[in-house]
């Protein structure tokens, strides 16, 4: 098989995997199936995120290429087993789009992102079936805390929500007390586990990406951190050695050197 011409071209990629899925192609890519691409999937699909965080436009447009990769694989691999297509998935995901977008493809008439939301979740209904709850199809392999605020921005859709944020600072007010009030250490980790939810709940209704922000933070911490084991290092000090003061000192020198997130 000729190299494709132009690679900027979506069916050179498809061209290319099957090439690579040949019988006398790449014996790897032989080898995989949907299932040993999960992790290969989830790998590429955090590395997009962290390319998002950084605002590296080149980095991102390299790791959404990967993350394409694995979609046109999986596709591929789907394919051999006669199960779908590509040519399925670009025609599943379009018609989902103008279905549930009415107000752009139809005569919907909306206001507001609220009034698309609300739009959204009917049609999502609608797909679903009326006895299948609006939760079911969130993935449980989605990280604990993304999960919560997603969950809880799905139900605040139906209006199952706090009418303004006051009430869920008191919540957090409350969770926190009964976690302190907690005896054995099942119960501490169920209240822990509510002031995380109410935590998210809060992050949901300002606006904040929970998952980014925590992440965003632990690279703040780590790069402190690792200053803080440069200055002993050049200072010819042992950190573990240090007193919890002269650590504090240090880590204050870290966070006036390494600042931002």
């Amino acid at each position: 098989m000729a190299l494709p011409r132009n690679l900027s071209k979506f069916e050179a990629l498809v061209n290319i995997i099957a090439r690579l899925r040949a019988p006398d192609g790449c014996p790897w890519d032989r080898e995989q199936t949907h299932a040993t691409l999960r992790r290969h999937l989830l790998e590429e699909c955090y590395e997009t995120l962290a390319a998002l965080d950084e605002g590296d436009p080149g980095k991102l447009c390299a790791e959404l290429g990967d993350l394409l990769l694995q979609v046109v694989l999986q596709a591929r691999i789907a394919t051999e087993a006669g199960e779908f297509e590509i040519g399925d998935v670009v025609k599943g995901i379009n018609d989902k789009l103008i279905h549930r977008h009415p107000h752009v493809f139809g005569s919907t008439k909306v206001k507001s992102a609220g009034e698309v939301l609300a739009n959204w979740e009917e049609l999502k209904r609608e797909e679903r079936g009326e006895d299948v709850s609006m939760l079911a199809h969130l993935p449980k392999e989605m990280p604990a805390l993304s999960y919560s605020q997603d969950m809880q921005s799905r139900v605040a859709r139906v209006g199952f929500d706090w009418p303004d944020i006051d009430g869920v600072i008191d919540k957090l007010a409350e969770e926190v007390a009964e976690f302190k009030a907690a005896e054995s250490q099942q119960r501490k980790a169920e209240e822990f586990g509510d002031l995380l939810f109410t935590l998210a709940n809060i992050a949901r209704r300002m606006g904040v990406d929970l998952e980014s922000a925590l992440r965003e933070t632990n690279q703040r911490f780590y790069r402190r951190f690792a200053y803080m084991e440069e200055l002993c290092l050049q200072r010819g000090l042992k950190l573990g050695e240090l007193s919890l003061n002269e650590q504090n000192v240090l880590w204050e020198e870290a966070k006036r050197e390494v600042k931002g997130s």
